[in-house]
């Protein structure tokens, strides 16, 4: 029962946070370098029409804030959320606002650096694997012997920055990012990693109708966040069903480099049906007419 009321009132408060944030980024929104706030912040989404970066801002200071609220959370465990949700956050901000979107994907990255150049992607990828690793030794590990604790703490990290990579590769259409962490989400806030899943899930699920609407998205910002403190309440299961998660978060993470994610869910009923749930239909294009001097062929 004090579990179930934490959970709550952590969803809450990552829900009002959130919320709060996000009226007070887009009500005045931030500029850098002399770049006004609406050209630094503003991208076109898949239709072509202007959305906001700002939702991932917002879903950052909503589920670190909530984190730190949160009453009865373990210090370490506390320390963790905080570390991996705001570090990848900011890396990925780094990459939303300053990526020049040339090379994609790890072999991109990871390519490029290997010739010399540095890329904002590459800066990211070791960025947010060492966030990773400093939140799960931060987190801590209960096995007895310091072999076991140096195991988990490599697992653990692999499977935070694993996470923030892998959630970020769905924040390619309205509300996807969103809808994968909340069902990815949903059976671990059961789990003993649930407390660290409250804020991110409650603030995850206030910004969803703008997403969904179109207005904003998470981009790299939030969806970074999301996947890494989904990934800190996985290190809470136990060595079995955490290898199990990681192979699977490590096996879709590899997948990523050869399949189109949105092309799968495309072909996929059930997966299209979701992805959908809540979205703007596709637009039809219009007919074109048929030439001037000629019949249209009679319907059968």
């Amino acid at each position: 029962m004090r579990g179930t009321v934490r959970l709550l009132a952590g969803a809450a408060l990552g829900a009002a946070a959130a919320r709060a944030a996000y009226a007070s980024l887009t009500a005045r929104t931030p500029g850098f370098g002399g770049v006004a706030g609406d050209e630094l912040w503003g991208r076109t989404n898949h239709r072509g029409e202007p959305v906001t970066l700002l939702e991932g801002p917002a879903f950052v200071a909503g589920a670190a804030s909530a984190g730190l609220l949160l009453p009865g959370l373990p210090l370490r465990l506390r320390a963790a959320a905080l570390l991996a949700g705001t570090v990848p956050g900011a890396l990925g901000g780094y990459d939303d606002l300053f990526g020049s979107g040339a090379s994609r994907g790890f072999k991109g990255h990871l390519g490029a650096l290997a010739r010399g150049q540095v890329t904002t992607g590459a800066v990211k990828i070791l960025g947010i694997g060492a966030a990773g690793l400093a939140a799960a030794a931060v987190a801590g590990s209960p096995a007895p012997s310091r072999g076991g604790r140096l195991f988990d703490t490599v697992l653990n990290g692999a499977l935070i920055a694993g996470g923030a990579n892998l959630m970020n590769l769905f924040d390619l259409r309205p509300g996807r990012a969103i809808k994968v962490g909340l069902l990815a989400g949903a059976p671990l806030a059961f789990t003993a990693g649930g407390a660290v899943t409250a804020a991110p899930l409650g603030a995850a699920a206030a910004l969803l109708p703008a997403d969904l609407g179109e207005r904003a998205m998470l981009g790299d910002t939030g969806a970074n966040a999301l996947g890494a403190l989904l990934g800190l309440a996985a290190t809470r299961l136990g060595r079995g069903p955490r290898l199990a998660v990681f192979a699977g978060v490590a096996g879709l993470n590899a997948a990523s480099e050869f399949v189109s994610f949105t092309k799968v869910i495309a072909r996929t009923p059930v997966l299209h049906r979701l992805d959908m749930l809540g979205r703007r239909p596709v637009a039809v294009p219009d007919p074109v007419p048929a030439a001037s001097g000629t019949t249209a062929p009679a319907a059968s």
